[in-house]
């Protein structure tokens, strides 16, 4: 078993959205990702906990932030899920992870998650 945690301000993803708005989507998210946070009534919250999902799930893969974003996709409520596509789903693999538990939460300024790797 392997554990991943991260920790972000919300305001830091509030910035980046309005700076480089539909680019920064595009490049961290998938389109269920930014439907899904884009449709809650403070967007950046849902953005900076999937950000550091993201995060988390890398860490604790053992690929640091060395993942394409979009191969990392959080899924679901109200237990969110982890899916993994391409390099990383064949890293994560070849690591022996069985499965992602993934735990989300936010306060007003900050997001935070946790992830654990079942091995095989």
């Amino acid at each position: 078993m392997r554990v991943g945690i991260d920790l972000i301000e919300i305001e830091r993803i509030r910035r980046a959205l309005e700076r480089h708005g539909e680019g920064f989507k595009a490049r961290c998210f998938t389109d269920s990702e930014r439907a899904y946070c884009d449709a809650k009534p403070n967007p950046p919250q849902h953005y900076a906990g999937r950000f550091a999902a993201k995060e988390a799930v890398g860490k604790a893969l053992g690929s640091g932030v060395y993942f394409t974003w979009k191969e990392i996709e959080i899924r679901g409520r109200p237990k969110p899920g982890v899916h993994l596509a391409g390099r990383t789903a064949a890293w994560a693999e070849r690591v022996g992870a069985a499965r992602i538990e993934i735990s989300m939460t936010h306060s007003q300024e900050l997001a935070a998650a946790v992830a654990v790797v079942v091995d095989v």
